[in-house]
């Protein structure tokens, strides 16, 4: 029962730092609209603290689902846990998984605010370079490379 216990704690403790990423990743998206990157950095270090946690959790709970019986090989945790029955934990678990993909969803959203940030700011220093001119190509992950070339026409 020490080990139900103990996945319970951890499982609420996740429930309570996803919700505090969640507001995290809302204040970042506000931040990006702001440019203001002495905020940014400080809420990035805040994130970083909450990210490390948790994954030091997750491998608590694999440990202490390992003491309860699971076999990492025989697939997700939360299988193993519905057919032990219990039922509080199952809900612990299903609540954590939930808020975990609201983090991710929102995290998504501000990866691609930035992927946008970066794409004007690289246009805007073409655009100081003096290489607006330049045919871009896209790369396979949607980088854009410039493209030159030239023709000539005649050498002495």
């Amino acid at each position: 029962m020490a080990a139900i216990d103990d996945l319970k704690t951890l499982l609420a403790q996740d429930i309570s730092q996803l919700d505090e990423l969640a507001d995290l990743l809302g204040k970042e998206k506000t931040l990006l609209g702001n440019s203001d990157l002495r905020q940014l950095e400080a809420l990035t270090q805040e994130k970083n603290r909450l990210l490390g946690a948790i994954r030091e959790r997750a491998k608590q709970k694999i440990r202490t689902l390992v003491q309860m019986g699971y076999r990492p090989e025989n697939g997700e945790p939360s299988r193993f846990i519905r057919s032990a029955g219990l039922i509080d934990v199952t809900e612990l678990w299903q609540q954590a998984d939930s808020k975990l993909k609201t983090c991710q969803t929102l995290n998504q959203t501000n990866g691609r605010v930035i992927s946008h940030l970066q794409k004007r700011l690289s246009r805007l220093t073409d655009i100081f370079r003096g290489a607006t001119g330049q045919q871009k190509l896209y790369g396979a992950r949607g980088e854009q490379t410039s493209v030159s070339s030239s023709t000539v026409l005649a050498s002495a």
